[in-house]
């Protein structure tokens, strides 16, 4: 086949590229310029998409001995990424910018211009498997847990996902790792990138604030109605948010207060005891599913609210248009505009039924 090799710069990516080379297809490496001004989007171990990791990329595709091509899709990532994160903020919702990227970018606009140009599929570093059942991709989680990146591709498409290519899936971030050493590629030791790749410095408040400048609202007890203090705009704040929260007094009963819901209009921040945050249902909307199966009827799952945790036994259910999901157990810090992911309980949770995004809870 002839496989388009996204390569971030990264020592995931780079192993991916490598094994499929290996596997005998006919692989290009390409790196995604996402931003106007590269040089602005790391510090440190944080964020990517610099114009250092593209030339990482680019040594590891000479080292692969396969072509290698920068594409400008900078323009698309600020209108299809960014701006949505900045949007979704405002309205007092909690974006996932990493699943929005995959979705929009890595595998709409870059799988598009593959298929366009005669590629079979695109080959990434995430780790996560493929598998099929009658005919039909079936995406599961990675052999690594602690890496499994299942959650954030879960809003792919059937079709996307035959032409996609997972080479890490059945391996551990140490292997990985040793074996970009065995290969001689010098990103071997390179720290993985981490939080928000436009956020390099980790402060999104901050970011928001520069976005969306400052709108003073209240935050309110949820029990006594009393005002606890002031804030510069509900973008600051997430659901389940504990730190940071700038009460000037402590609460009526002395205990700890969380963010339990954001009010964009008015500017309340509704904030409560940690026996307030515990959701049981989720109502959520745009449900996707990868397999091509919708639900029939109510369905034992298990969801997943988070990148990494927030897990527990459901049922879930098709309802007008969205997804209704009752939850096992409850749930903290669950986020409207957050992303739910369905797995089927049988397969030990590692088959991904579908996702949506989330609407409300209660």
């Amino acid at each position: 086949m002839r496989v388009l090799a996204a390569m971030s710069g990264g020592v995931d990516s780079a192993v991916a590229a490598a094994r499929a080379v290996e596997a005998g297809h006919e692989v290009v490496g390409v790196h995604l310029a996402l931003s106007a001004k590269p040089g602005t989007l790391r510090t440190g171990a944080r964020g990517c998409c610099t114009i250092e990791d593209s030339h990482d990329a680019r040594r590891a595709a000479d080292i692969l001995g396969i072509p290698f091509y920068v594409w400008d899709f900078a323009e698309r990532f600020t209108e299809e990424v960014i701006e949505t994160f900045v949007g979704e903020y405002a309205a007092g919702r909690t974006p996932n910018p990493c699943l929005t990227c995959n979705e929009k970018i890595k595998f709409e606009a870059l799988l598009e211009k593959a298929m366009t140009l005669g590629f079979d599929a695109v080959c990434t570093g995430h780790y996560a498997r493929l598998t099929a059942e009658d005919g039909v991709p079936v995406l599961r989680r990675s052999r690594d847990e602690g890496k499994d990146q299942s959650y954030v591709l879960a809003s792919l498409t059937a079709e996307q996902l035959r032409h996609s290519m997972f080479p890490l899936g059945d391996s551990l971030k140490s292997q990985v790792r040793e074996e970009a050493a065995e290969r001689g590629l010098a990103v071997a030791k390179k720290p993985d990138s981490h939080d928000i790749c436009f956020i390099p410095d980790g402060d999104t408040k901050k970011f928001l604030e520069s976005k969306l400048g400052q709108k003073p609202g209240q935050l309110v007890d949820a029990e006594s109605g009393a005002v606890l203090g002031e804030h510069t705009g509900v973008h600051g704040f997430t659901v389940g948010q504990r730190k940071g929260l700038g009460i000037d007094a402590p609460a009526p009963d002395g205990r700890p207060r969380y963010v339990l819901s954001l009010e964009p209009v008015s500017g309340t921040v509704t904030v409560g005891s940690a026996d307030h945050l515990g959701v049981t249902e989720i109502d959520a909307k745009r449900p996707i599913w990868p397999s091509e199966r919708e639900l029939d009827g109510p369905t034992e799952c298990v969801v997943q609210v988070r990148a990494h945790g927030g897990t527990a036994d459901a049922v879930a259910e098709v309802a007008d248009g969205g997804m209704s999901i009752r939850l096992r157990q409850p749930l903290r810090g669950v986020a409207p505009g957050q992303a739910v992911v369905l797995y089927r309980p049988e397969d030990e949770g590692d088959l991904v039924l579908g996702s949506a995004l989330i609407a409300a809870t209660r």
